[in-house]
């Protein structure tokens, strides 16, 4: 068990308020639970729609964070984990095993499902408790800091990448910290990518020629040829036509956040001839444990910007502003 007696935390108390840093006695794990240090934590725009509120039913007070790395420090009973152990827990931090969902390999839809950072303590803090099960070994030779997006940029990514089936010419609209992971991981399987970035945002459109892209330019333009695929990662309803006009018939289009602005409405033509549009919801164990084996081998190589856990907030409106090459973590180094 750790000697710390208490821990910090940055903490949501009121929707739409900044993050408050507080002190919290350190817990004891409970059976199947595990208590984790935490030396590193991703911040990810659903963490964004946790603070604005634009996730239903949000319980506070909650401390935001699922991009988690940390160490094993207490191990309740039956807890699989070894104290010493570094792990990583990803957003989804629950799911029943014994629903329908559960049963048929769906756990991500079940529907007693729980989150971390929005319906469980995250990893905007020194010390969380964390549900064993849920909790995942990481690859050795990624720091903490470079191995945090993994843990959703890179796992909710590569399920929305898994939904585009063996599609060749992919587009991806929105070039931040997902879509940077993702890009990797198609380069590596011989794909073509093309990139779509906010109107002028001339920084990421480097960003993705650097990793690759054949082509990187405005969301609204149109891409130089068909598009196989269309992965969206920018929480804008206004891209889904945009994209469904951008692939070829039969092509699909793959949603991949948490939430999205409305769709604006547009013809049936955009949809006929056997596209294919679909979300993507949460992420299995399974696609952790493929992906987290996947990365060290591609291998995968993250761009981070580093904050200490009080700056948390500057971190969280430099995120919002949308100047990010890459993706955001916290460290627990003052």
């Amino acid at each position: 068990m750790s000697s710390a007696a208490s821990y910090r935390s940055m903490t949501l108390r009121r929707i739409g308020e900044p993050l408050i840093l507080e002190q919290r006695p350190v817990p004891e794990p409970a059976a199947g639970e595990v208590l984790i240090r935490v030396r590193a934590c991703g911040i990810c725009r659903t963490d964004l729609h946790v603070i604005d509120g634009e996730l239903p039913s949000q319980p506070l007070p909650i401390v935001p964070g699922h991009e988690i790395v940390g160490e094993v420090v207490a191990r309740g009973p039956d807890a699989r984990w070894a104290v010493g152990t570094r792990v990583g827990v990803p957003w989804l931090g629950y799911a029943c095993g014994d629903c329908e969902d559960c049963r048929a390999g769906r756990e991500n839809l079940c529907e007693r499902a729980r989150f971390t950072g929005y319906q469980i303590d995250g990893g905007f803090a020194q010390y969380v408790l964390a549900d064993a099960r849920f909790c995942f070994r990481l690859p050795e030779g990624i720091d903490d800091r470079h191995a945090a997006p993994l843990l959703c940029a890179g796992l909710i990514g590569y399920r929305t990448l898994k939904m585009a089936g063996d599609a060749h010419r992919l587009g991806i609209y929105g070039f931040g910290a997902a879509a940077h992971i993702v890009a990797q991981v198609a380069r590596a399987q011989g794909r073509e990518l093309y990139a779509f970035t906010r109107r002028g945002d001339l920084a990421a459109q480097r960003f993705a020629l650097e990793l690759g892209a054949t082509w990187a330019g405005d969301s609204e333009r149109p891409p130089p040829v068909p598009l196989d695929a269309a992965l969206i990662f920018a929480p804008v309803g206004a891209l889904v036509p945009l994209a469904l006009r951008a692939v070829r018939k039969a092509g699909v289009v793959v949603c991949g956040g948490i939430h999205m602005s409305d769709i604006p409405a547009f013809p049936y033509a955009l949809l006929w001839g056997e596209r294919v549009l679909r979300s993507v919801a949460n992420l299995t164990r399974r696609d952790a444990e493929e992906f987290l084996d996947l990365a060290p081998r591609i291998p995968v190589r993250t761009r981070v910007e580093t904050w200490p856990l009080h700056e948390a907030n500057d971190a969280l409106r430099r995120l919002r502003e949308g100047p990010l090459t890459g993706a955001a973590v916290l460290t627990m180094e003052d």
